[in-house]
C-alpha cells in the first residue's frame, strides 16, 4: 500500500507500471482474480460495492499446506490421529473461515487486502467486504462475488463483457452443468467466470462465480505479465 509503489494487474491498470521507482508490487491472489473479472464490468458501469466470499485452496498456504491436507486425508483413512500444524484447524473434510491474522475490526488481513488493494488497483472508491475461507481443494481459488453498479446491467451485457475481457474465459451454461470448478482448472492461466445472474436483493446488483489457479494468475503469471509489459 506504499503510495510510491505501483500495485499492478496488467489487464486492469497497466499504465501504473510507468510510475515505478524501482519496485512494482504484485497484489494478493484473491484480489488479482477478482479485479480481472470486474474490470470489463466496471467499464460498462462503475462498481460501487462488492461483497465477496473466497474459497481458497490449500496451495494458498504453500507446498506445506498441500502436503498437510494430503496427509490429513491419509490419516483419516487409516484411522490415525490427524496432524494439524499449518492451519488453525483440521482442513480435511472442513472449511476454515480464517486466512491470515484477525485485525481490530474483525476482518482478517487477507480480507482487508481485498478492500484496500481493489481501491488502489482500480483507482476507485469502491467498497469491498470480504470473507476469506480455506477449503479442502488442493489448487485453485474460487470466489462468489456480488457487486452493485451505478446503473442496472443485464445478464447479457455482463456475459458479453466477460467474453471479450482480457485474461477471462466465460464458462456459464448451468443448464448443462457447466460452470468453473477448481478440479478442472489447475494449471490454467485465465480467470474463469460463470453463474452470472441478477442479484435478487439489489436492483443494480449482479452475482458471478469465478475460479482461477492462484499460483498462476494469482502470483507467478501476473509477475511475468508485469515484466513483459515493462
Amino acid at each position: 500500500m506504499d503510495p510510491n509503489v505501483p500495485l499492478v494487474v496488467p489487464e486492469v491498470n497497466p499504465e501504473d507500471i510507468k510510475l515505478h521507482k524501482g519496485i512494482i508490487a504484485n497484489p494478493n491472489c484473491t484480489t488479482i482474480m477478482m479485479v480481472v473479472a470486474l474490470k470489463p464490468i466496471n467499464d460498462l458501469s462503475k462498481i460501487k460495492t462488492i461483497h465477496v466470499s473466497s474459497y481458497q485452496s490449500a496451495s494458498g498456504a504453500g507446498a506445506t499446506g498441500m502436503a498437510e491436507l494430503k496427509q490429513q486425508y491419509q490419516e483419516i483413512v487409516e484411522g490415525k490421529p490427524v496432524t494439524v500444524k499449518k492451519f488453525a484447524h483440521q482442513l480435511a473434510y472442513n472449511l476454515i473461515p480464517h486466512i491470515d491474522v484477525f485485525t481490530d475490526n474483525g476482518y482478517t488481513k487477507e480480507e482487508m487486502k481485498m478492500f484496500n488493494e481493489t481501491q488502489k488497483i482500480m483507482h476507485s472508491d469502491v467498497r469491498c467486504a470480504a470473507t476469506c475461507v480455506r477449503v479442502s481443494a488442493l489448487r485453485c481459488h474460487s470466489e462468489a462475488i456480488s457487486f452493485e453498479t451505478e446503473r442496472a446491467l443485464s445478464v447479457e451485457e455482463v456475459r458479453n463483457a466477460i467474453k471479450n475481457g482480457e485474461g477471462l474465459q466465460l464458462c456459464d451454461d448451468p443448464a448443462n452443468n457447466v460452470y468453473p470448478m477448481p478440479l478442472n482448472l489447475m494449471g490454467t492461466d485465465d480467470v474463469y467466470v460463470g453463474r452470472i445472474r441478477k442479484d435478487l436483493a439489489c436492483d443494480n446488483g449482479m452475482n458471478i462465480w469465478i475460479v482461477g489457479d492462484q499460483i498462476r494468475k494469482g502470483a507467478a503469471l501476473n509477475a511475468v505479465q508485469i515484466a513483459e509489459r515493462l
